[in-house]
């Protein structure tokens, strides 16, 4: 069971440094001005590789978790709302999947601005599932 708790930790931890990185590139590509195509590709380039890199992560994350979850017979309320949290998180991954496919086909319609706010959403969300699962509270 421990090897499967370090792998899980290990899998949600990469899958984390993704959903961290990967709005930050849509800052920058929200701010590249008119005519720098070159700086639009290469971020474009970056963020089409950590989105195909980062998928496997989340699903591997997210099966570890559910195979401990229902192989070790774990509960509590704690766990519910977790469960909730990370369903929001692939709902966020697939958005930003979504995201990435505008910026490819240059139909992005939000600013820097916006993206700098949805960058911090799974911020939020990690703090937020650590302290559920650290402290268990109900």
């Amino acid at each position: 069971m421990l090897v499967l708790k370090a792998l899980h930790i290990s899998f949600v931890v990469a899958w984390f440094a993704g959903l961290f990185y990967l709005p930050r590139i849509f800052v920058n590509l929200a701010m590249v001005p008119e005519g720098s195509k070159a700086e639009e590709q290469r971020l474009l380039l970056m963020a089409h590789k950590l989105y195909r890199f980062m998928t496997p992560l989340g699903v591997l994350a997210v099966v570890l978790g559910l195979w401990l979850w229902f192989g070790f017979d774990f509960a509590g309320g704690w766990l519910h709302v977790k469960t909730l949290l990370v369903v929001f998180l692939i709902a966020y991954h697939l958005y930003c999947g979504q995201l990435l496919r505008k910026f490819q086909a240059q139909q992005n319609a939000r600013n820097h601005v916006w993206f700098r706010f949805f960058n911090e959403v799974p911020v939020l969300v990690l703090f937020t599932v650590v302290f559920l699962v650290v402290l268990k509270p109900f």
